[in-house]
């Protein structure tokens, strides 16, 4: 049997801050739905389907290129759990009990991407990936 995406400890973790994120908007009004929900419920989906599609394209190349979406996706995350805090949609307690999800899944991420396959050869132009920091500035 192969060891699917939703085996990955780094997949686990996108989809629990994804449903942990659903629960929170769920209760926002209308106006907050509309705007920092649905921005932020897509935001975090998007990290867990892209992990879940690169590893269904059949390349490194492909893959890695998906988990750099995911990377964006989290800090798309963030931002949008930045703002809906400072809106007052997230009490501190909210923000508080997805911040451990956060701090694991920006290095499991980082680290999910180096272990895809051989190591390729960079160009002068390119550089290694930046890491996710788990500070908020």
């Amino acid at each position: 049997m192969t060891k699917g995406f939703e085996n990955l400890r780094v997949y686990q973790l996108a989809e629990k801050l994804a449903d942990s994120i659903w629960k929170v908007a769920r209760g926002w009004d209308q106006l907050a739905k509309d705007t920092i929900g649905k921005q932020l419920i897509r935001a975090a989906d998007s990290i867990g389907a892209n992990i879940a599609e690169g590893t269904g394209r059949g390349s490194f190349q492909d893959n890695r290129r998906f988990v750099r979406i995911a990377r964006g996706s989290l800090y798309e995350t963030r931002h949008w759990l930045r703002r809906a805090h400072a809106r007052g949609l997230m009490p501190a307690e909210e923000v508080r009990s997805v911040k451990p999800i956060l701090d694991e899944l920006g290095p499991k991420l980082n680290a999910y991407f180096r272990s895809i396959g051989p190591v390729p050869k960079l160009q002068d132009d390119e550089s290694t990936p930046a890491p996710i920091n788990a500070e908020d500035k």
